[in-house]
């Protein structure tokens, strides 16, 4: 159910001209991903010298599609594309839920926003690395979930 209504979510993000001129518009902007898959290893917990834990860890999600003949007659090949998203979790109580138990192969939904960085690797060569911070992890299935001793 909308709180409100959705033309009034709609111009949050929509720059409004302004009468006056010199007047300073700020716009709205919007980074939210929300990514439905499996766990592909289990959680690590780094911690930097001086920053909060973080939790990591590794999603894969599936694209399938028919190729060939039409989509209509049932006919063709069926392809599938598999990419793996790298997801952290810096929020205190959800860090450490999803460190304990978010398992390999466990279907799980995520929401967050997605963060561009750059970090030199061993070899000293500049890699750019894409992550997803995750706001939130629902956990859809047991599958493949083992309780921690």
């Amino acid at each position: 159910m909308l709180r409100r209504p959705a033309w009034q979510v709609f111009r949050q993000f929509v720059r409004h001209d302004s009468d006056a001129a010199g007047t300073l518009v700020l716009e709205r902007s919007m980074n939210r991903v929300q990514l439905l898959g499996r766990v592909g290893q289990d959680p690590i917990m780094r911690q930097v010298e001086g920053r909060n834990p973080v939790t990591i860890f590794s999603l894969a999600t599936n694209e399938m599609w028919r190729t060939g003949e039409s989509e209509v007659n049932q006919g063709g090949d069926i392809s599938q594309k598999t990419t793996w998203h790298r997801i952290s979790v810096f929020r205190p109580g959800l860090r450490d839920v999803t460190y304990q138990y978010v398992k390999k192969g466990a279907r799980i939904f995520v929401e967050g926003k997605i963060d561009y960085g750059e970090y030199t690797d061993k070899n000293n060569v500049r890699r750019q690395a894409t992550t997803i911070i995750a706001d939130n992890v629902i956990f859809l299935s047991d599958s493949g979930m083992k309780e921690k001793v």
